[in-house]
């Protein structure tokens, strides 16, 4: 510790109240104390809490029901969110970045925020409010390692496609394999961003028609699939999205707010796109595969161990 007036170095001088170091100017005896350290930023919660709290999120509990074991405040625990989640963003910017891959999978599941498409109020020149209603989640993963290579949160638009390619495009290296499902906007995002260092091709899924006996929410009966080479020269065997809608079960199970048919749903699109960064996050870095018995970001090469959740949302 430098002495503000005199500059010159300071001796230890004690211990202060809360246990930080206190140090005294030999020549004008004004005294110091060391800076706090701030891990969660302007936040006062204990970090042993905030961890708590990010461990139930991250595991598919509710906001509430984490307030409830944790007597940690809904709203604090949503500010806690918010933050982890711009840490794990920035983290997956910058450590998920030309990575090579041999085959990846394309898809996009849906969520909503505060209601769904059909419900969302208009403002008064009657245009539907912004940040409201469907919103999808476009992800890719990578088929041997499991490693999710991008993401994005937007509408099933051709712009939100362009975005999410773009992304895919910074975070992998190499020539490699890529299917996507039917979706119109991907041919023309792909042949944009990916160019010519890949194998494109498409899986087209087909449905029969419901049956007089079944009820709203019964699940269509899938009736077969067709693979349609669209750029390059892909491999028939390996034009697949099983594994990416893999994951999309993961993200139902693992982030509360998308899971289907209760009323567990975002009120704000900032918390679902903070919750979709810690889950990826904690996914690639923190979470051991069942099936690889390593992290997707170990079976990558992207790290040499598995992280602790302080470790990512430092």
């Amino acid at each position: 510790m430098t002495c503000h007036n005199c500059q010159i170095a300071c001796k230890r001088y004690g211990k202060h109240r809360n246990g930080l170091q206190r140090f005294r100017c030999a020549q004008c005896a004004k005294t110091f104390t060391e800076e706090h350290e701030r891990p969660l930023e302007a936040m006062t919660l204990p970090v042993e809490r905030a961890l708590a709290c990010l461990k139930l999120l991250v595991e598919g509990c509710s906001v509430r029901t984490i307030e409830r074991f944790t007597g940690v405040h809904r709203d604090t625990i949503l500010r806690l969110l918010v933050l982890a989640g711009e840490r794990c963003e920035r983290l997956m910017a910058e450590k998920v970045r030309s990575v090579p891959v041999d085959d990846v999978q394309v898809d996009e599941i849906w969520g909503y925020v505060g209601c769904k498409e059909k419900n969302v109020p208009k403002d008064g020149e009657g245009r539907k409010v912004a940040l409201v209603g469907d919103a999808w989640c476009f992800a890719a993963i990578e088929r041997k390692s499991k490693l999710i290579l991008a993401w994005h949160l937007g509408r099933r638009t051709a712009q939100d496609t362009d975005i999410f390619m773009e992304k895919l495009d910074s975070a992998t290296a190499g020539h490699f394999q890529l299917t996507t499902d039917a979706f119109k906007p991907y041919k023309e995002s792909v042949a944009l961003w990916l160019g010519v260092r890949t194998d494109y091709a498409t899986l087209v899924k087909t449905y029969s028609r419901p049956n007089e006996n079944e009820v709203r929410y019964s699940p269509a009966k899938f009736a077969g699939s067709r693979p349609v080479p669209q750029l390059g020269n892909p491999e028939r065997a390996r034009i697949s999205t099983s594994h990416v809608e893999r994951q999309n079960l993961t993200m139902r199970m693992m982030i509360r707010r998308l899971t289907r048919l209760t009323n567990a749903f975002s009120k704000k699109w900032e918390n679902l796109h903070a919750a979709l960064a810690l889950h990826f996050a904690y996914y690639n870095f923190c979470r051991v595969h069942g099936s690889l018995r390593v992290t997707p970001a170990m079976q990558a090469g992207l790290s040499g161990r598995v992280w602790t959740l302080q470790e990512l949302i430092a």
